[in-house]
């Protein structure tokens, strides 16, 4: 077994790595990683591992970033400071949340999961092939719309973005004809890949190519225009500031 921790606190790294060399000598751990930034690196250059112990909260931006720009990604243990993240963790499949200072008991639990995980699935081989692709993540690549009698299908590369109205969510094409789909917002942030889509507000999930203008706005926030344009201001939340800025400098 190989494995990577991702962790940007070093006596939390070292902890993870002496537990796991105390409880798994059998896995090799490949890598420490402390960044967001050396994680895409070290992915874009090395094989993925068997396994990820991943903290959420980076120094410069959230494990998920690096998770998301994997096509496949392997198990993951996650190990964070912060309980809040547990339900969007679990989103990615993960096989367990420890919360820090990471209990030597908890983690024993988790390796087990992982090993059990992949005797379940290895029938007749080990082939951890098969495990990696239990664990991929597929995102929505396209959606049907009713229009009259008549159904239409967008690829999402031809979306601008989802807008809320009255209740009723609208998917909106870049020539700017909306349709009504039968989705929520918290659906979509689910089945679209976050590289490409984020959701701003409580009314608009936007894709990165219908950005036209930024500006700073009170209160901490960002007003933004989109194309095609929407007569109302369109604010981006005061708690989703942060996050745009950095997925927009991805």
């Amino acid at each position: 077994m190989k494995a990577i921790i991702i962790e940007d606190e070093d006596i939390a790294s070292r902890r993870i790595r002496n537990l796991i060399e105390e409880l798994a000598p059998e896995c090799e751990i490949l890598e420490q990683i402390s960044s967001v930034e050396s994680g895409h690196r070290w992915f874009e250059n090395n094989e993925l591992p068997d396994l990820i112990f991943l903290d959420i909260q980076l120094n410069d931006g959230y494990g998920f970033d690096i998770i998301d720009r994997l096509e496949n990604h392997p198990p993951i243990i996650f190990t964070t400071a912060y309980n809040e993240y547990a339900i969007r963790g679990f989103k990615y499949n993960g096989l367990d949340y420890l919360l820090k200072p990471i209990d030597k008991n908890e983690l024993q639990k988790a390796l087990k999961k992982y090993t059990k995980t992949i005797e379940k699935r290895s029938d007749k081989s080990t082939d951890i092939e098969a495990i990696r692709h239990l664990f991929k993540k597929e995102y929505k690549r396209r959606f049907m719309v009713k229009v009259g009698n008549q159904f239409n299908t967008f690829n999402v590369e031809d979306i601008a973005y989802f807008m809320a109205d009255d209740g009723v969510i609208f998917l909106l094409n870049k020539k700017g004809k909306r349709f009504p789909i039968e989705y929520t917002l918290d659906q979509l942030e689910d089945i679209l890949n976050p590289i490409n889509f984020f959701r701003i507000n409580r009314k608009y999930m936007i894709s990165v190519c219908a950005v036209e203008e930024i500006h700073s706005y009170f209160n901490s926030r960002l007003l933004i225009k989109l194309k095609p344009n929407q007569e109302e201001q369109i604010i981006v939340s005061r708690e989703r500031t942060s996050n745009f800025k950095k997925w927009l400098d991805t």
